[in-house]
Parts: C-alpha cells; structure tokens; sequence
C-alpha cells in the first residue's frame, strides 16, 4: 500500500527546467533538471564582461538556487569543452561540489582548469563516451555524438519518470567532419520514435536560411591561401578551441613545408591537450618553439595565434601594436583572421586590422571561417527527426530564440506548445501539460582578479563616474581636535583635467574649497562628514559651471596635533 502511494505522489510530480542562465545572451549556458529529489545541471559556463564592466574579468552564474538544494544535486553534465559552457566550473564546484561529466576532450580542458584552481583532488571526475548512460537520482542521461567547432561535442538525452528531453548542446549537421564520425542522426531518430517531451534546441544561428557549411570548406580555402601566398610568413589568427581549424592549418604547413609555431597561452593550452588525447595529429618535425623562428625563412613558417577576437592582451593584438616580445609584423607578411567577430567584438577586430594593415601586412579576412552553430533547415532536421511534444529554443539572445520559435511553427507547433524562457523561469512539465510556474533567483557574479561576487554596481557605477569624468581629490588638514583648519585645501585631480594646462580653472577650485570651508567653520561645523560634503557640493557646482562635468570629488581630513 505505501509503494502504491508513492507511485501515485511520483505520477503527479513533474519535471522541472530551470536555466540559470545563458538566455538573453551568448554566454554563461546553465541549466537545472530537477524531478523529486534529483537536480542535474547541464553545462556551467562564464560570459565575458560588457564595455561598462570596467576592470571585470569575467561573469559567472549565481547559483544560489543550486546551494539552497544541494542536497539534491547530482553532478554537472557538459556538452562541450567552451568557455560558455566550462568556464564557470572552478568557481562554482567550490560551492557545488558534485561530479562532473564529459567527454574526453571537454574533460581535458576541464581538467587543465582544475588544475589551475588546485582543485583536481576535490573534483570527481568521469570520462564518459557517445552513447554512455549515466544514472544520476531520478534520471539518465545518455551522450550522443554531434559536430560543433570543437571536437567532442555531444547532445544529451535526459530522461526522467515523465519523459524525455533532447538538449542538442551548441551543434552543426557536419557530414564531413575533419576529426571523428558525423552527428549520430540516427539516434536522434530513434529517440523520436520512442517519444519525446521537449526538445532544447542551439539557436545561434536561427536568423540564417539554409545550412552551414562543413569545417571542411575552410580546409580548403587555406590550402589555397598557402598557395597564394609561398613567399610571406603566414599568421593565422583564429579560436583556440577550434582543434579541427588548428588540425588542417598544420595539414597545409606540412604540405607546403612551413614549420609551425603556436603562440597564445589558451592556444598553446588546448593544442597539448587535444595532441595529448590523440584529438589533433601533428607531424613529425613540424611544430617548433617560438624562439627557433629565427632559424628559419619566414616563407618557410606559419604561426598560429589567439587574438581573432581583438583581445587586447592576446598574442595577434600585441603584435600589431609592437609590444610582442619575439614576433615583429611587416610587409613579408600575410595575417589571416579565421573567424567572425562575435558580436560586440566588431570594433576592436577593425582596430587590429588597421594597425596591421599600417605595418604593411597582407590581411585576410574574408571566407575563412564557417559557424560551429545550425542554420534553419539543419533545426528543422532535428526537429522533424526528434519529433517533441514542447520546443524550447536555447543557446542565443532573444532576437534568436523569436527565430528558433518562428521554424517551429513553420513546422506546425503552436504556441501551447513553445516555451521561450528566460534565465530564472521555473518550466513545469509532463506528458499531459507544460507551464511556467514561478521564477527563482539567477543573476551576475563578477569576477576581478582573486575577487568572487566583490564588485558589484555600485562599486561598477563609481569605475564608470571614474572612467567618463575622472576624479577630483581635495585634502586639508584639521587640528585643535577636528576644530581648526591646519593646512590646505590642496587639490589634485586625475582624468579630469590636466592640472599644467588648467591653472586658472584649478586656483578658483581652490578659492571655491577655501571660501567652503571658512563658512562651514565659521557657521560652528565641527562634523567631519558635513565638512566633507560641504565642500564636495561647492566644488561640484563650481566644475560643472565651468566645465559642464562632473568628476568624482573626494575629500579627505587629515587630523595633526
């Protein structure tokens, strides 16, 4: 009688869908199954900040949610080995320490994570392979092979007492992939047979008709370049996950004779590792280190190198600024960018190709990258093999999960039936019903330096006031206890104005701060705070007369005997 009881509680309960993040933007992917007293999450990734995030270096999920029911958690399962998708993890198996799975290469970079943070004897760690189901409390989850723009990617079918949901992770319909099998196709098939609940679905590219083009392509437009070009040092500039990009770059070198360096600590990271698993295969002879460069003819070298982005610290960036150590640019060379800016990153990778360009450089960067993300008749292939009861578009700002949703009702789901969620929505499903039913808390802890979660906007809000209007810093000294003025007002300012050419502007900052002070005193304010705010307020009302700004002002009282 009590097993009949429970069995009927557990038909009532249903499957809940939580992402803590990774919607309304590209980044920060994280998502929370949780049927009874099981929670899985899928992926656990970072963000990289925005322009106002000034001297942030990364994002992370708050995943309060997951403390406040860590009992419930069973492990993390990765789809795939980017930042977006791992980047997070040290920071928050910290917090949430549970196993972690992936597949060989993901679990590598993860590692080479773990291992940074001295974190590898805490973490539970399992290598899982394409078709491996893990059981995890209430649920299983099974890998299922895919292609993305990093080797190893996977889908992942998450079966619970209600049903089943298909989580494509990033992906692309790739039969011809450099490394490894195509997307196991016929598997998802096989899941659409049997039924399933929902299906998550990578959205990135939902706005692009057709279908995106294999890896294999590029392959080919650099063999071409490197005929193109025998007598330049060739540069190449892409993203260091990108293993199967990386593995015909060094095809090409070993076809036309050129060794190859790799410059950029992430580059550098993820070649040994994706090398060391048998994941990229490099001739003999054929890598060398930076230093040998010199020994060699720059038609006889290609270097691959981060920076296809704009970073501003990256190797390519250092470069065409002439801060880079060992590697000078000129008119012998031809730089080629093997990637599109990600959106936001379009100003900075101009600047790049400007200050190369002015160095006399030959740069590419036209036709030499194709998406690791589906385009609509790739999402209308998985749908119609999947065959969901619920779609739920993932992975993309809004504007892409619209165009996800759009597909979808060309395929003849109705509204009922589409779930355009945002991060922190509660999604209560099962075979008969599917709601959003409430919200939990999600947010942005930022990352400076050693500092977790420590800045927050009011600390943003004043790097702002800083960055746009500088600061003003006015000092005087008090004695007779805090009652008499000693010494000063002396005043400094850095980014407001410069000091040398604003003499007359700066002696009536100083007549203005002198003037407030003497009332203030004279008035019988002894009070340390209303002294400072005193003066804050005439100076703020002075600079803006004279100069329409408004700089941080920061007063300081020196106490002497």
């Amino acid at each position: 009688m009590g097993n009949r009881k429970k069995t009927a509680a557990r038909r009532k309960e249903r499957l809940k869908i939580i992402p803590l993040g990774g919607l309304e933007q590209i980044g920060m992917n994280i998502t929370a199954f949780e049927f009874g007293d099981s929670i899985i999450v899928v992926d656990c990734g970072l963000a990289f900040p925005e322009d106002d995030m000034f001297g942030i270096d990364l994002v992370i999920p708050d995943v309060t949610y997951l403390e406040e029911n860590i009992e419930k958690v069973k492990g993390f399962f990765i789809t795939h080995g980017h930042e977006d998708h791992i980047g997070a993890l040290p920071y928050v198996l910290r917090r949430i320490n549970v196993p972690v799975y992936g597949t060989r290469l993901t679990m590598g970079i993860i590692e080479h994570k773990l291992t940074e943070h001295a974190m590898m004897e805490t973490t539970e760690r399992h290598v899982v392979q394409f078709g491996d189901v893990i059981e995890a409390g209430n649920f299983t989850v099974e890998f299922i092979k895919t292609n993305h723009s990093i080797v190893d990617a996977a889908a992942l079918a998450i079966t619970s007492p209600v049903g089943t949901v298909v989580h494509t992770g990033d992906f692309k319909v790739d039969y011809t992939p450099v490394y490894g099998d195509a997307i196991d196709l016929q598997r998802f098939a096989e899941l659409g047979r049997k039924g399933v609940l929902a299906l998550m679905c990578d959205s990135t590219n939902a706005e692009r008709p057709g279908y995106t083009a294999s890896e294999r392509t590029v392959g080919s437009t650099i063999d071409t370049l490197f005929q193109e070009h025998k007598d330049t040092r060739i540069i190449i500039a892409t993203f260091a996950s990108n293993v199967d990009r990386v593995q015909q770059i060094i095809n090409s070198a070993y076809k036309y004779g050129r060794k190859v360096v790799v410059e950029g600590r992430s580059m550098v990271n993820i070649i040994h590792t994706a090398t060391e698993l048998g994941c990229l295969q490099v001739p003999e002879n054929t890598l060398i280190d930076i230093d040998q460069l010199r020994n060699y003819p720059g038609n006889r070298t290609v270097i691959i190198t981060t920076g296809s982005q704009g970073e501003s610290m990256a190797a390519l960036s250092r470069m065409a600024e002439s801060i880079h150590r060992k590697i000078s640019i000129g008119p012998e060379d031809t730089v080629i960018f093997s990637s599109h800016p990600i959106p936001g990153n379009e100003k900075a990778v101009t600047a790049v190709i400007n200050k190369l360009l002015l160095k006399g450089a030959d740069v590419i960067f036209q036709d030499v990258h194709v998406s690791g993300h589906p385009c609509q008749e790739e999402i209308k292939l998985i749908y119609t093999l999947v065959q969901p009861k619920y779609a739920i578009p993932v992975h993309g700002e809004y504007r892409h999960l619209i165009a996800q949703s759009k597909i979808a009702r060309q395929l003849g789901y109705t509204d009922d039936n589409i779930f355009l969620l945002r991060s922190g929505n509660v999604l209560e499903l099962d075979a008969d019903s599917a709601e959003i039913t409430g919200d939990v808390h999600v947010g942005n802890i930022l990352v400076d330096g050693l500092g977790i979660g420590d800045v927050g906007n009011i600390v943003l809000r004043d790097r702002q006031h800083l960055a746009e209007d500088g600061i003003v810093l006015v000092t005087w000294a008090m004695a007779d206890g805090g009652r008499q003025l000693a010494a000063g007002p002396e005043i400094t300012s850095r980014g407001f104005v410069y000091i040398r050419e604003a003499e007359e502007l700066m002696n009536g900052a100083d007549l203005v701060a002198q003037e407030a002070l003497w009332d203030a005193l004279d008035r019988g304010i002894t009070d340390w705070t209303r002294l400072r705010n005193t003066v804050k307020d005439a100076l703020s009302e002075y600079f803006w007369k004279k100069t329409q700004r408004r700089p941080m002002i920061l007063p300081m009282i020196l106490a002497v005997e």
